[in-house]
């Protein structure tokens, strides 16, 4: 099973950005996340409860795992939000995400001491051109300037939360770590939503939809393999998985909602595969 969880994540990961489709045009970005963020709470404190699921004992490891989690979810989702209400086409910010894998590269000689060789280089190289030629026929005449600012937010936030967690905390309960990762995330939230939202929400079907996907499906699920992922692999294998997410979503949008698939996409989907293989390929 455990060889699944990397297929699984990706196809799990991928779908936050159909389900933020379907939600936004209801809701403020960041109300949309406070309410996810308090449901999420409400569920794991009920899980772990009822599991008897240990709790941290280091005080050390509550503040870096709540680092992790404001760092992973706070900032990355947030920027990604606001981002996609703004106008910024998910094609670009799928991109501009999408160099995740190269930083972390970058970052874990420097904070983890791992190697990246060569052959990884090369297909983090060629992940990259992949999921360019993935987005490419989305970007339209947006003018972008301001917009590319939250994603790029997005970027550092899910760059430095990907490596804050694999050195400080890589192994912890996901069913308490969870709720310690998702509470001060909550709250830096609700504090950025007083400043600059009115926490507009219509409770519309579709909305109660994306939300109820995007608490089970993305936050629950997703996170628990994301979180299982780091602890097992390297930074930069786990980071180049996300590649796969704009070529997944991209296959998802056009069975969901009919969106072109052309074959510039495809030929992009293809090296996007073959860069993560490169990765992720075991030396020899």
């Amino acid at each position: 099973m455990a060889r699944l969880y990397p297929f699984l994540f990706v196809f799990l990961w991928s779908t936050g950005f159909i389900g933020a489709k379907f939600g936004l045009p209801f809701a403020e970005p960041l109300s949309f996340l406070l309410t996810r963020y308090g449901l999420v709470i409400a569920l794991m404190t009920v899980i772990a409860l009822a599991t008897r699921a240990p709790w941290p004992k280091a005080p050390a490891q509550w503040v870096h795992i709540g680092v992790s989690g404001v760092l992973v979810h706070a900032v990355y989702l947030g920027g990604v939000f606001v981002a996609i209400k703004h106008g910024l086409p998910a094609g670009i910010t799928a991109l501009v995400v999408g160099t995740q894998p190269l930083l972390t590269a970058l970052g874990a000689g420097w904070l983890l001491g791992e190697k990246v060789s060569a052959r990884q280089w090369t297909g983090l190289i060629l992940g990259f051109a992949g999921v360019g030629m993935v987005v490419s026929g989305k970007f339209g005449d947006a003018a972008l300037g301001p917009m590319l600012i939250p994603a790029l937010v997005a970027l550092l936030g899910i760059t430095a939360g990907t490596l804050y967690q694999k050195r400080f905390c890589a192994r912890f309960d996901l069913r308490t770590g969870s709720v310690i990762q998702f509470v001060p995330t909550a709250l830096l939230t609700a504090v950025a939503v007083a400043l600059f939202e009115d926490y507009r929400i219509e409770w519309t079907g579709e909305f109660l939809f994306a939300l109820g996907w995007l608490v089970l499906v993305l936050s629950l699920g997703a996170i628990s393999l994301l979180n299982l992922l780091i602890r097992s692999g390297s930074a930069v294998n786990v980071a180049s998985l996300f590649y796969l997410t704009p070529p997944t979503t991209a296959l998802v949008a056009w069975a969901v909602f009919g969106e072109k698939l052309t074959s510039t996409a495809a030929i992009g989907m293809a090296l996007a595969v073959a860069g993560v293989y490169l990765v992720a390929r075991p030396a020899k």
